[in-house]
């Protein structure tokens, strides 16, 4: 099971839902699919707009856990 850790991420950038949707480029409801574990996929491109956004890796937002 992929976790997104992307809450843990913004809490340690101080950075809101609405001002990372709007540097990242989507809406604030598709941020927090993702954010709220509903997405069923994440473009690369976004993937790199949130990590250059937080200044963070891939791996600090998705987690690798067995069910």
């Amino acid at each position: 099971m992929i976790i997104v850790n992307l809450d843990v991420m913004m809490a340690k950038r101080k950075i809101s839902s609405g001002e990372l949707a709007a540097k990242v480029g989507i809406t604030q409801a598709n941020l927090s699919i993702l954010k709220n574990q509903k997405a069923k996929a994440v473009r690369f491109s976004t993937l790199d707009d949130i990590c250059r956004a937080l200044d963070c890796q891939p791996g600090d937002i998705l987690e690798y856990r067995e069910e």
